[in-house]
């Protein structure tokens, strides 16, 4: 019976151990993964690190579908990893912008109700798709291009227009309101400005014709598009 009961003593100690010995495992091995996702963020060549803190203000506009859509596609610009060459990352960062904007050409066409603005969302997302599909060869094409600017040093000048065209949009982010119409005529015109800087920076540093041919193509139409929305907000202005 002593034995019985000293083995079974024994037996609870080891397994004390043993699970002691699993807790300090995990515990190191949370620490350790932490560590490797933060060094791991750190040299993401993030554009010298565009400020994401506008996106959570953003987000806190309520439950805006629109908003969620921008916050979706900064996300995700944000954790592109920048090769170095002017050309192939703004190609890169371009297609994704131009999927922000038709997210967001269907969330009107799905919500609104006024026939200028259901109207423009059709137009945009069209010519953004085919753009997208202008782009895509375009960017493949580059994966191999040559580095000719710092995409971790702020003070780089394509790093920095680059950046600067992300910062300028979350900074100028809209407050919703109740009309989807106005909601998506506000939002994508500040959408539309951020792709004009965009552009300007591949037109000042890129170096490939046809895509610096698409960049001013972009910069004439989204500027267009850009006083259109203007227009039609100051028609609608009760709407806010």
């Amino acid at each position: 019976m002593k034995k019985s009961a000293f083995f079974l003593a024994a037996l609870c100690s080891g397994s004390l151990l043993v699970a002691s010995c699993s807790s300090d495992k995990t515990t190191d091995t949370t620490a350790t993964t932490t560590e490797t996702t933060a060094t791991d963020a750190t040299a993401s060549g993030d554009m010298a690190g565009m400020d994401q803190s506008k996106m959570a203000e953003g987000s806190m506009a309520g439950d805006s579908p629109l908003m969620a859509s921008m916050n979706d596609m900064m996300a995700k610009m944000n954790a592109m990893k920048m090769k170095g060459n002017t050309d192939h990352d703004f190609a890169h960062h371009m297609m994704e912008h131009h999927r922000g904007a038709i997210a967001m050409a269907d969330i009107e066409l799905r919500d609104g109700k006024d026939a200028t603005m259901k109207q423009m969302a059709e137009k945009i997302k069209a010519d953004q798709q085919k753009e997208i599909g202008e782009l895509e060869p375009i960017a493949e094409r580059l994966d191999s291009a040559p580095n000719n600017y710092k995409p971790m040093d702020p003070a780089d000048p394509f790093t920095s227009k680059m950046k600067a065209s992300m910062d300028g949009m979350m900074q100028n982010m809209p407050k919703m309101v109740a009309d989807p119409d106005m909601n998506f005529n506000m939002m994508m015109s500040v959408h539309h400005q951020s792709a004009v800087d965009m552009a300007k920076a591949e037109l000042a540093h890129g170096k490939d014709t046809k895509l610096k041919e698409m960049a001013q193509k972009m910069i004439d139409a989204q500027q267009k598009e850009i006083a259109d929305f203007k227009a039609w907000h100051d028609q609608n202005a009760d709407k806010m």
